[in-house]
């Protein structure tokens, strides 16, 4: 927030206002014995140009990378306008808007919010929000359950994102309920139907659909709706929000539509931030809408006909029973919800379309420079968003070490949660990057490999 001085005069004058003699009194309850006096440990104070000089010096210990990783979380452009509104005091400060005459402003956002989620997904309904795209998955799990009524098992594909299967595995576990993790077609890198008769039985409620999958691989997803739906199971598409400027919206996949669908919010005007807080955004068809959790806001006229919001659906523990609340983990996001909505206006359709259209096309060229390096292959062979994998002839951790010291970020190793593929790695490239980018890293990383080549070579074929 700005910072907004008072002259002597300015606090003279509040002083007189509300009786007192100093803004020590204002602290009078506090005892004195509880009082420190003297304050060894700050420094003396600084000028504004000591104190920029200060801060961008620790800054820089940090570093500056260049950035290819995304495995969930993106470095996309913000324009400067998305948090200078969005940290505005009347958004800034805001809380859950339980006083609807009071919050026009902030329900009125949260409405809009809905409607653009629900018309860039092309479903019914929105919730305002869940805390990330993780328990977003989770909590779309528990809500397939619910409306399924007789399965309680879920399919939840290797190829949906690893953290997104743990954070649901830990959520839903003690609830009786089975993740079933089918495995992934080994030369195409998506899920396979072959795989998923195998794991299908007749307890399964709900199939996850990831598009594009943690690979960045796209999906056949008209065929994998159609199968689940006709095995008598919920689609639930976990997708990436940039990507639908694009793609198919999950609304239209296959003959029915995806029944819900969830993602991370953090592509839409949330900077990266060592991890977050980020922010989870939900849809689904109308018939489900009594079974999402959070909140939903409605937008409805007042007794003289004039146009307000109100809080329409609140099925959580907060407002209702906790036994009859539909989670009690959900959560407003507000100020998140708050910089996607003005991000997501600013851009427009046509802006969302250009982002991704850049970024697929800047993943098209890296991945042309990089695969003509000797030591260095892609894994998959189907169409990818914005996201590939790339198999190295080196010990995968070494060579982003080495990457790093050259500050670039290379990539995010999969020998931890995906050891098959042996030393892989998972690229990214967004609209951000430049084709001087793309030739340093790929000037870099072909340095590297002709230094740290094995022999033989160490890809692990599946």
């Amino acid at each position: 927030m700005p910072f907004i001085p008072h002259t002597e005069a300015d606090i003279k004058e509040m002083l007189a206002t509300v009786g007192i003699r100093d803004i020590d009194q204002l602290f009078d309850e506090i005892p004195p014995a509880l009082r420190d006096a003297t304050l060894e440990a700050v420094p003396e104070a600084l000028t504004e140009m000591e104190v920029g000089r200060l801060m961008q010096e620790r800054a820089e210990t940090d570093g500056r990378y260049l950035c290819f990783i995304g495995a969930g979380a993106y470095e996309h452009h913000i324009p400067a306008a998305v948090w200078q509104i969005a940290t505005r005091g009347e958004f800034y400060s805001a809380y859950t808007p339980y006083q609807a005459e009071a919050s026009q402003g902030t329900l009125q956002l949260l409405y809009e919010y809905q409607t653009m989620i629900a018309s860039l997904t092309g479903m019914d309904v929105s919730n305002a929000s869940l805390y990330d795209g993780a328990s977003a998955l989770a909590e779309a799990v528990l809500m397939a359950i619910r409306s399924h009524r007789k399965g309680r098992s879920v399919l939840v594909p290797r190829v949906v994102h690893p953290v997104y299967r743990r954070v649901a595995k830990t959520i839903v576990r003690n609830q009786g309920i089975e993740i079933i993790e089918p495995d992934y077609d080994a030369q195409s890198g998506n899920s396979a139907l072959e795989f998923l008769e195998r794991s299908y039985h007749e307890g399964c409620a709900a199939l996850v659909i990831a598009q594009p999958n943690f690979f960045g691989v796209l999906e056949d997803v008209d065929i994998l709706t159609d199968w689940a739906h006709d095995h008598g199971l919920l689609v639930i598409a976990c997708v990436n929000p940039i990507s639908l400027a694009l793609l198919k919206p999950p609304g239209e996949w296959g003959a029915a539509g995806a029944d819900i669908v969830v993602g991370e919010g953090q592509p839409l005007g949330v900077p990266l931030s060592s991890g977050g807080p980020y922010f989870g955004f939900m849809a689904a068809k109308q018939e489900y809408v009594r079974q999402m959790p959070g909140r939903i806001i409605g937008r409805t006229v007042d007794r003289d006909g004039r146009p307000g919001f109100t809080l329409t659906l609140q099925a959580r523990e907060q407002h209702i029973r906790r036994s009859k609340a539909t989670s009690n983990i959900c959560t407003n996001q507000g100020l998140l919800v708050t910089a996607a909505t003005i991000y997501m206006s600013l851009l427009g359709p046509e802006g969302l379309e250009q982002v991704a259209a850049r970024s697929h096309a800047n993943i098209g060229a890296l991945l042309a420079r990089l695969q003509a390096i000797s030591g260095m292959e892609p894994v998959f062979d189907r169409p990818v968003f914005h996201e590939a994998v790339l198999r190295v002839n080196a010990p995968v951790g070494d060579v982003l070490r080495a990457m790093e010291a050259q500050g670039i970020l290379a990539g995010f190793s999969l020998m931890e949660d995906y050891p098959e593929l042996g030393q892989c790695l998972l690229v990214c490239a967004t609209e951000t990057k430049t084709e001087a980018d793309i030739n340093h890293y790929a000037d870099h990383m072909q340095r590297i490999l002709s230094k740290r080549r094995l022999d033989p070579p160490c890809a692990q074929k599946m």
